[in-house]
């Protein structure tokens, strides 16, 4: 498996095998967030390992959900302050693990650039600047920013501020993956 170490703190990688999980906890791994549909298996279950699921898409027709990558980094925070460490985990590590460690990163002081420069420089089958993750990761700057966090609604899913000029607008005018990462 192809792990990578973005910072002391901070690693990205497709998804993982129980050697993988026992190697991370070894590096001080506290946290894994898990930006996949699929439920996250039994071994990601450790004493000293939490583990939050986050199912997303990586499509060019359903947008990242924002509250996820809110959640994701308010859940990141906290474990970074400490001491701890945190892995971010889709099918190939490329996009929505991506998007999720930019936004940490974002979360901790760099600008949307250099978060996206930082992760491409430790990973490089990293694609954060595919339009429809970019879109999202320069949103959530812009919210962080702001202190704008989206609102989750009764039904649980989140709608962004009305100020915000993120848009599913111009499709077809990127670069389209024809196998959605899921």
């Amino acid at each position: 498996m192809s792990i990578s170490k973005i910072t002391d703190f901070l690693f990205i990688a497709p998804w993982p095998t129980e050697e993988d999980i026992n190697s991370l906890e070894a590096q001080g791994v506290r946290l894994i967030l898990s930006m996949r549909q699929r439920m996250p298996l039994t071994f990601f279950a450790h004493p000293n390992i939490q583990v939050l699921h986050l199912p997303t898409t990586d499509s060019i027709l359903v947008p990242m959900p924002m509250d996820k990558l809110h959640r994701g980094v308010e859940a990141a925070l906290p474990v970074i302050e400490s001491g701890g460490g945190v892995a971010i985990f889709c099918k190939q590590g490329r996009r929505r693990s991506v998007a999720m460690a930019c936004c940490i990163l974002i979360a901790l002081g760099r600008s949307a650039r250099e978060a996206m420069e930082l992760v491409v420089e430790k990973r490089p089958i990293a694609d954060p600047t595919i339009w429809h993750i970019r879109r999202r990761i320069l949103l959530f700057e812009q919210q962080w920013r702001a202190g704008n966090t989206p609102n989750r609604s009764a039904s649980g899913g989140d709608t962004l501020p009305k100020h915000s000029v993120d848009y599913q607008s111009g499709l077809g005018r990127g670069r389209a993956d024809p196998e959605p990462d899921q």
